[in-house]
C-alpha cells in the first residue's frame, strides 16, 4: 500500500513537471495523454501522411486515411467503420469535429431489424472544418473548402465553397486569389 502511494505521488510530480514544460514551451495545458505522446508520432502510428499531427484523445475507428501536413485537433471523432474515411493534404480538422461513415438511425428505429447505413466519406485537400462541426456518412467535400464552426454537413460541398449552418448551406466562395 505504501508503495502505491509513493508511485502515485511520483506520477503526480512527473505530470506537474510535464505540464509546466508544455506551458513554458507552448503556453498550453493538455490532457495527460497528450503530455505523454507526440502528435506527429500519433499520426505516424496510423500510417498517415508526412507532417500530419493528431492529438492523443482523437477517436479513430476503422479505415481512416489522412494525407500530409493535416492537423487533427483535440476531441475529434474520425469514424471509418462504415467505409473509407479519406482526408486530404493541408487540412485543418478543428476541435470537436465528428466525421462519420455510418449511422444507426434506421437500425435504432427499426428495433435492430434494419442494419446500420454505411457509406464512405471524403474530404479533399486544403479544407478547413470549423470546431464542433459534424460531417455525415457519404459526404464528399472538394478542395479549398471552408466549413464554418458548428455546421452539420449532410450533403456534398464542391471545391472552392464556404458552407455554414445546420444544415450547412453554401454562403460564398473561397477567394483563391488571396492565397496565390
Amino acid at each position: 500500500m505504501t508503495e502505491d502511494v509513493g508511485l502515485a505521488e511520483d506520477l503526480k510530480k512527473a505530470i506537474r513537471q510535464l505540464q509546466a514544460e508544455k506551458m513554458r514551451q507552448y503556453s498550453r495545458r493538455v490532457s495527460i495523454g497528450d503530455l505523454l505522446t507526440d502528435r506527429h508520432d500519433n499520426a505516424r502510428a496510423y500510417g498517415w501522411g508526412e507532417g500530419t499531427t493528431c492529438y492523443d484523445n482523437v477517436l479513430v475507428l476503422g479505415d481512416v486515411k489522412v494525407g500530409s501536413h493535416t492537423w487533427i485537433g483535440p476531441n475529434v471523432i474520425l469514424d471509418g467503420s462504415g467505409g473509407t474515411l479519406e482526408i486530404g493534404d493541408y487540412c485543418s480538422i478543428d476541435a470537436g469535429v465528428q466525421i462519420y461513415t455510418h449511422d444507426t438511425v434506421m437500425w435504432a428505429i427499426s428495433g435492430g431489424r434494419v442494419p446500420a447505413e454505411k457509406a464512405s466519406t471524403k474530404i479533399g485537400s486544403a479544407v478547413f472544418v470549423g470546431p464542433n462541426s459534424i460531417i455525415t456518412k457519404g459526404v464528399t467535400i472538394g478542395n479549398h473548402v471552408i466549413v464554418g464552426a458548428l455546421s452539420l454537413v449532410n450533403r456534398d460541398i464542391q471545391s472552392g465553397m464556404k458552407a455554414f449552418g445546420q444544415p450547412a448551406k453554401i454562403v460564398g466562395t473561397v477567394d483563391l486569389r488571396k492565397i496565390a
